[in-house]
């Protein structure tokens, strides 16, 4: 068995594929995880991102600057990304950005990238009240956090039923990963439980989850109108195939974006056909992935070992990730000098004023992938919309055809109440960066 001291030297080596770094690329810091009972996830979720740098080397870089990458294996632990953190921070002329793909090592990580003024992304999850750009100046929670995913997911069940006040004396359970990423949205669906009359009935399951049977008999016996599944990993496969054998349509089950993955669906089989889950990123080809498969897999820069993996939710997902990142480096090049490689502070700026319309997606084929993006001091989310989407037993079919916005009044009180909390613990006075 590889010691985990081996496990870092492989993926620090892995990194190679970044090229050999030169002071005129852009470097990014990718602490990452390909082993373990999350591998599925982070294999997607950075070969989609590594993917899409490597488009963008190809075509010459932005505005002719390249961007060049290190991974570290976290094995999604966060004392292990806090290491690795700290370990490529000053490297290559120093990371500029940071995104590590786990809520646990994002709050490792909070104060440290704010003190380091190197920007961390956590793209549809960590922590939600970092949407608030005045106290979390370094934290953009992008796209959708977990507060408006929650809200979108009530939005979408209240719909379900016939409108929102059908949903009193109805019973929801939430079933979630015990731990800081499963309890992240438990202020936003109590505070809804209160609003509209249901029912939210909590279990927890012990990560990585791959016993739930004590769990299926607790939600057998409430006999719930709707499961909220938030779940990661095997967890996910585990609560499915246990639905079935318990008797739970998979159609009343609503799985958040990380339960929501080709390799949940396909590794339960048949139990998986008629599951929905949410996501934000719409199903299906676009002219961006048809560019990764000519330019980028074409000449063996792929960075997936299994090219039908090309386009799937994880893959997609850091695809997406990928294009948010290279639009905020060319937003700071807008400002700060074309061409020129970006400092962290530089980046932030470029994520804090992001413009990703309807056009520009076009431009970069990818109309429709992902909602428009548009950031603000106040708003480091920018967006909150979400989609719904069904496994049909061979691929992920989107079922709602527009983009669905929870409850965002909610979601902004308990943001700002949040982040005014964690000011005051932390004796900051809210203010936007310069």
């Amino acid at each position: 068995m590889k010691s985990i001291k081996s496990l870092v030297i492989g993926a620090t080596l892995l990194a190679s594929v970044g090229g050999a770094f030169a002071q005129s690329e852009q470097f990014i810091a990718l602490p990452s995880y390909r082993v373990g009972p999350y591998a599925a996830g982070g294999s997607g979720f950075y070969g989609g991102i590594i993917d899409y740098f490597n488009l963008v080397n190809a075509n010459g870089g932005i505005n002719g600057t390249k961007i060049s990458w290190e991974e570290c294996e976290t094995e999604y632990n966060p004392s292990r990304g806090i290491e690795c953190y700290e370990r490529m921070k000053t490297k290559n002329g120093g990371a500029t950005l940071v995104e590590p793909l786990s809520t646990g090592i994002a709050y490792g990580i909070l104060d440290r990238v704010a003190k380091d003024k190197v920007p961390m992304t956590t793209l549809g999850y960590g922590r939600s009240d970092a949407a608030n750009g005045k106290v979390f100046p370094y934290v953009f929670p992008l796209i959708t956090s977990y507060w408006n995913q929650a809200a979108a997911m009530i939005k979408y069940l209240g719909d379900k039923n016939g409108g929102m006040a059908k949903l009193k004396g109805k019973k929801i359970v939430h079933l979630y990963h015990d731990s800081a990423f499963g309890k992240e949205p438990l202020p936003v669906l109590e505070e809804l439980a209160k609003q509209h009359g249901f029912e939210l009935i909590k279990i927890a399951v012990a990560p990585p989850g791959s016993e739930q049977q004590s769990q299926w008999l607790q939600i057998r016996q409430a006999n719930p109108d709707h499961v909220i599944l938030w779940g990661w990993g095997v967890m996910n496969s585990v609560a499915i195939k246990t639905a079935q054998r318990n008797g739970f349509p998979r159609e009343k089950m609503l799985g958040v974006w990380w339960a929501g993955s080709e390799e949940d669906t396909i590794a339960s089989g048949d139990a998986a056909k008629g599951y929905t889950s949410m996501t934000f990123n719409t199903p299906g080809n676009y002219p961006l992935l048809d560019d990764l498969r000519k330019k980028v897999y074409a000449a063996g820069k792929g960075n997936l070992a299994d090219q039908g993996r090309i386009g799937s939710v994880y893959h997609m997902r850091g695809v997406t990730a990928g294009v948010l990142y290279g639009e905020a480096i060319r937003t700071a090049q807008e400002k700060f000098g074309k061409g020129k490689v970006m400092t962290g502070d530089q980046i932030r700026w470029g994520l804090e004023n992001l413009n990703i319309d309807e056009a520009r997606q076009k431009a970069l084929g990818a109309l429709g992938m992902f909602p428009p993006v548009k950031t603000t001091c106040d708003d480091h989310e920018g967006s909150g919309a979400v989609k719904v989407q069904q496994w049909d037993g061979k691929k992920w079919v989107a079922i709602t055809p527009n983009w669905v916005v929870g409850d965002k009044a909610l979601t902004r009180k308990l943001v700002e109440e949040s982040s005014a909390k964690y000011a005051a613990e932390k004796g900051i006075t809210p203010a936007c960066a310069k």
